[in-house]
């Protein structure tokens, strides 16, 4: 006999499958007397359940929406839909706010019977993603063994590899992970050497929990800890002043395309990286906003020659 919480489980998953039951059609589907689908109907009413029941013996039951918000209950099934689909939402960034999937996974995936947790261990072994040409491949696993140390505040021992191929062992106090350029990111202070460091998630080979507590002291803001790192990939810069408050020009340049400086309750001082002049004033004026680029003079005249090129009529 299967025990009440899994039918009361099984009976809320047949009302949402359909407008109505009559008594006799769910005794008959759960096998179980007409009595026991009265009192389990009982018991989901007071647990917040909107269930409404026609008069007669053929009036039958209806799930509608209750006064109360219900507690979620999901199957076995059901549970590694949704947790495989917030995997898939966090690592793809497909809702934008993979963030919140991946935090949402977490809570989830610690919340898992075990049998259900091992079966998404074994999808995670099976399934291969391919990845973008201008992002790596993070292991799901890591990826939630950093968001849990971002959360519980555990230093972590990280296996790394850099760019240029070398392997180290380090020990980090994990803060924050951040995800931009399509890649995640963690930002961590380096035990060792003392200072704040940001570490791709997919150059984590390995990572264990160490056991020790962390209490971090004036953590730097995680986003702009990683914006100013990827800005150091460009050979060239141009600053360039905007019309906008620091809210809104992040909204026109992302954190990941610029670094941001307010210059006043409207105004914002944006330094963004290029490979050459000629493909920053392309950016700028993609941008379709008004703005005034003050330095370097080599951008302010490629995007002067370009604005040329498209007024000039012979190019209509």
């Amino acid at each position: 006999m299967i025990s009440t919480s899994a039918r009361l489980l099984r009976l809320v998953s047949l009302l949402s499958a359909r407008p109505s039951w009559t008594n006799r059609e769910l005794g008959e589907r759960m096998e179980v007397t007409d009595r026991t689908i009265r009192r389990d109907i009982a018991k989901l009413r007071e647990l917040g359940y909107g269930i409404e029941s026609g008069p007669g013996p053929w009036g039958g039951y209806r799930l509608v929406g209750g006064a109360k918000v219900p507690p979620l209950s999901l199957d076995d099934e059901e549970a590694l839909a949704v947790a495989v689909a917030l995997r898939e939402a966090a690592l793809s960034g497909v809702l934008g706010g993979d963030q919140a999937a991946l935090s949402a996974l977490l809570k989830l995936r610690n919340l898992l019977p075990q049998r259900v947790a091992a079966r998404l261990g074994e999808l995670d072994d099976a399934f291969v993603h391919t990845s973008r040409t201008d992002a790596g491949q993070v292991s799901p696993g890591v990826l939630l063994e950093l968001a849990s140390a971002c959360r519980k505040g555990e230093r972590l021992r990280l296996s790394y590899r850099d760019m240029r191929g070398r392997d180290s062992v380090r020990d980090v106090d994990p803060h924050r992970l951040v995800r931009t350029r399509h890649r995640w990111y963690l930002v961590a202070l380096d035990v060792a050497r003392g200072n704040w460091r940001t570490f791709r998630a997919d150059r984590v080979t390995d990572s264990h929990p160490t056991g020790t507590r962390t209490e971090l002291d004036d953590p730097p803001d995680a986003a702009a800890l990683v914006a100013h790192m990827l800005l150091r990939d460009y050979p060239l810069y141009t600053t360039i002043r905007v019309p906008l408050g620091l809210d809104d020009a992040r909204g026109l340049v992302p954190p990941h395309r610029g670094s941001h400086q307010p210059d006043g309750p409207a105004v914002t001082l944006v330094t963004i990286g290029g490979t050459d002049p000629d493909q920053l004033a392309g950016y700028l004026l993609s941008l379709a906003s008004p703005l005034r680029i003050l330095s370097p003079d080599s951008v302010r005249e490629a995007l002067h020659r370009r604005v040329r090129e498209l007024l000039d009529p012979d190019d209509v």
